[in-house]
């Protein structure tokens, strides 16, 4: 019988609060719960904002709060070799390709369209679809710009890869937090347009680097926030183009702020270290998260 899998991933780049709190001890509890492993994945792919000092900071409230993890941790940023195999066979099989407009020419793009009274097509978080006219750039043109190091991204052909996968496309969602009941639920990746998969200087995104490293680490439940429901689509299709293990899903509740408003790790208050520095106890935090 093989083992269920469960892992926290946070990243980083600033201090844990009573979300990542919840996620993490909600994790954990599923995998006691099942007699399954418990990992924990540092994502770090973000060099510039990510950092020793707050890494540190989050190896010590995961120990602070009681949550057990199986050795070694994973680190992203010591697995770009992996990585970048996998873009490699992306860019092979020309389901990426290179996208050098900057964020003023994507504005000035979408401001000329709209004058025109077309309304620009906008993914799920609000931002605009890329616009369309690197996808059809000649290859030599492509190669020439990179070659003058051109500043650009690697961006997912949305359409082409939707075609490639060929069927239509669904993952296995539990509705609740016992794990007791799943309902199937349609993956729409193109609703994201053309995503950044990979950067110039960092072979991956996060919709890269999680697939990869929940096949690898043979995660069979992944476990996370309900603001990542909806990008679930995309990393479904990639799964599916490379041939990857699905992964069975629950996105949990968020715990939101005085405000309503999901926490942000820019909110001191409702900060791990804070608390623990007022008194709280791990206790505390159970009851405070409603676990």
């Amino acid at each position: 019988m093989t083992l269920l899998t469960f892992r926290f991933a946070p990243s980083p780049n600033g201090e844990l609060h009573l979300g990542h709190a919840y996620s993490a001890l909600l994790n954990q509890k599923l995998a006691e719960a099942h007699g399954g492993r418990l990992l924990l994945r540092i994502e770090d792919i973000d060099t510039t904002r990510c950092t020793p000092q707050f890494e540190a900071g989050v190896l010590a409230d995961m120990k602070w709060l009681g949550f057990g993890w199986e050795q070694p941790v994973r680190r992203q940023s010591e697995h770009f070799v992996e990585y970048q195999a996998v873009l490699d066979r992306l860019i092979r099989e020309e389901l990426v390709y290179p996208a050098f407009m900057s964020r003023g020419d994507i504005r000035a793009f979408i401001a000329d369209s709209e004058k025109r009274g077309r309304d620009w097509p906008r993914d799920p978080d609000g931002v605009p679809f890329y616009p369309p006219s690197d996808k059809a750039l000649p290859a030599k043109e492509r190669k020439r710009r990179i070659a003058e190091n051109e500043p650009f991204a690697w961006r997912l052909n949305i359409d082409a890869a939707v075609a490639r996968a060929g069927r239509d496309l669904a993952w296995t969602e539990f509705t609740d937090e016992s794990l007791s009941a799943t309902r199937s639920v349609e993956a729409r990746p193109q609703d994201w347009g053309d995503v950044i998969v990979a950067r110039r200087d960092i072979p991956t995104s996060y919709h890269l680097a999680v697939i990869v490293d929940d096949a690898l680490q043979g995660v069979s439940h992944v476990v996370r926030g309900q603001d990542l429901f909806s990008a679930t689509g995309v990393q479904r299709l990639l799964q599916e183009l490379l041939g990857l293990p699905q992964p069975a899903y629950f996105h949990h509740r968020l715990i939101l702020g005085p405000d309503g408003r999901k926490l942000s790790k820019s909110l001191g208050d409702t900060g791990l270290a804070r608390l623990r520095e007022a008194g709280a106890s791990p206790d505390d935090i159970r009851r405070m998260v409603g676990l």
